[in-house]
């Protein structure tokens, strides 16, 4: 299985997943559950004119985690791409979002992982590491 496809796999299993961005000298961690697989990436979406988004804006190395029998951690780059296709795709996976989002999401923020490295652990010991 692709790299990206197994990650998403797990992490649309999951539900739930924790950003963490940079603000500064602080680390943010914040939940998300919006996500999206398309052109085989795997897309996030944050809500625009949000602390996170300015993070993401100021630097944007990010850590991903999330928790499903085994702990996925993913230390990335999120790269913005707010094509009007994108937000549709999210939309029409998602349409419980459109009321907030828009009809293209164009009141959100998506972004793309890039550059990724996500390690799989059962307890402390790692199981697989992937790149993508």
């Amino acid at each position: 299985m692709e790299a990206a496809k197994k990650v998403f796999d797990f992490l649309e299993d999951a539900k739930t997943f924790y950003l963490a961005t940079v603000e500064g000298d602080q680390a943010r961690v914040r939940p998300y559950g919006a996500m999206l697989f398309y052109e085989n990436k795997i897309y996030i979406m944050a809500f625009g004119k949000t602390n996170a988004t300015r993070q993401i804006a100021a630097n944007p190395k990010a850590e991903i985690c999330a928790f499903k029998g085994l702990t996925l951690r993913i230390e990335c780059k999120l790269v913005e791409d707010n094509r009007p296709e994108v937000g549709k795709a999210l939309i029409e996976k998602m349409p419980i979002l459109k009321d907030a989002l828009g009809e293209n999401c164009e009141n959100g923020v998506m972004y793309y992982i890039s550059d990724a490295t996500a390690s799989f652990f059962k307890m402390m010991e790692l199981v697989e590491t992937v790149k993508f």
